[in-house]
């Protein structure tokens, strides 16, 4: 089978930080493409991967004579599984500032790692690649979340069509660049044992886990209830582990970048606000593989696909946060009313929100929550947007700058011009 390579929109990113930065660390899930980036980017690089177990041990041995004997543009790979390397590093690079000396790729968060030591800070950019958005991957120049920012929306009716298509799909596919070229049957294999050399690998260099299986089951429960607020209690009871084991255990997931916890948005004035996180799957595709979720099941009421299509939302928007504004900050809205709001976009004083439905109709309380937001917000609120399966881009009455907006606006094709630069 041919290799699709897709673009990737935070590649400028990666260029800018090397033009004037001696360390820049790409982070995010194995199998993401961060060595293919890097390599793509700059392919007379010496490569070097931490994955090989003799030079593993050399760096470990002696992680001064290591960098000392480098070459001067370097790609350390999978630099997580030797920490102690971070503050030889640092010493070579106060000799020697000089840009783009070492790209460093992680999969899992250095900067939540217990046995880092070293931040590398003033010295090194981290850049965050996620898997592949759906706007990567219809190579699409129009970027929702920027038009959102940038200005209010406006009103786009297409009379009656069918729902948009191609959301159930893209839900079940995900972003990881090895099942898009795949069946659906094929690609929720690999995402089986992609799993399984995780727990095998990763997990035992970043953690002191006495049982994966624990593990793995505590993040297919996460899958089942993405979306939901994180409810330690009822974790416990449910995977039978004790409260200080499953935050440990939620920490490796999040280090190494398969679920989010996303915080709940408050303001000092607010009352009434349910301030617990949410707690999401990273990946839709990887938790459709451990939820059984299935592209046939979309029309299914007993399959927990809203959860599900909430958690891909939120990977989009925060996808193209990356190359569109990656000062914007994260969280939801609920009160103890029940009233939510799924998404929360700030920036300085300015507030976004972000509703999503699975139905390709709406009623006026599907806006129910935005309402609540835009009012809790005052002069902070810049508007929102209710993601439907609709074809119809619609205001939504009495909330200002707030619209229906069509599922595939987040990745159809548009004329917008971008100066963006793709690999292909």
């Amino acid at each position: 089978m041919t290799t699709v390579h897709h673009p990737r929109y935070l590649q400028q990113q990666v260029l800018d930080a090397l033009a004037d930065t001696p360390v820049v660390c790409i982070l995010g899930p194995r199998q993401v493409g961060k060595t293919t980036l890097a390599r793509r980017l700059q392919p007379d690089r010496t490569y070097t991967s931490f994955d090989d177990a003799t030079l593993l041990a050399a760096a470990r041995d002696d992680p001064l004579g290591f960098v000392a004997g480098l070459p001067a543009a370097m790609i350390l790979d999978e630099v997580q599984r030797v920490p102690e390397l971070l503050p030889a590093i640092k010493l070579s690079v106060d000799h020697d500032r000089r840009p783009g000396r070492f790209i460093l790729t992680g999969s899992a968060n250095l900067l939540l790692l217990p046995d880092v030591q070293e931040s590398l800070a003033g010295r090194m950019e981290v850049i965050y690649l996620n898997p592949l958005s759906e706007q990567e991957k219809h190579h699409s120049t129009y970027s929702l979340l920027e038009a959102m920012i940038s200005g209010p929306l406006k009103p786009a009716i297409t009379g009656i069509q069918p729902p948009v298509a191609g959301v159930a799909e893209a839900v079940v596919r995900g972003g990881y660049p090895e099942p898009n070229t795949r069946t659906e049957q094929r690609a929720q294999q690999w995402y089986r044992q992609y799993l399984n050399a995780i727990v095998q690998r990763d997990v035992r260099d970043i953690a002191n886990i006495r049982d994966s299986d624990e593990l793995l089951r505590l993040l297919k429960l996460i899958a089942l209830r993405t979306g939901n607020l994180v409810n330690i209690s009822n974790l416990m009871q449910d995977v039978g582990l004790q409260r200080d084991t499953i935050g440990r255990y939620l920490s490796v997931l999040e280090r190494l970048f398969l679920i989010r916890t996303l915080p709940a948005w408050h303001r000092n004035a607010a009352k009434r606000l349910i301030k617990a996180p949410k707690i999401h799957i990273v990946d839709s595709g990887l938790g459709c593989a451990l939820t059984g979720l299935k592209t046939a099941d979309w029309h299914q009421p007993t399959k927990p696909f809203g959860g599900m299509l909430e958690s891909f939302v939120v990977q989009q928007l925060i996808c193209q946060s990356g190359w569109v504004d990656n000062e914007l900050s994260f969280s939801h809205y609920r009160d103890k009313d029940q009233v939510e709001v799924d998404l929360v976009i700030e920036q300085d004083d300015r507030l976004w929100g972000v509703e999503v439905k699975k139905a390709a109709s709406i009623q006026a309380r599907d806006g129910r929550g935005l309402a609540r937001l835009a009012e809790q917000a005052g002069d902070s609120w810049q508007g929102g947007i209710l993601l439907y399966t609709g074809t119809n881009t619609l205001p939504l009455a009495e909330i200002p700058n707030a619209f229906a907006v069509p599922m595939d606006r987040l990745w159809q094709m548009d004329s917008v011009p971008s100066d963006r630069q793709s690999s292909s």
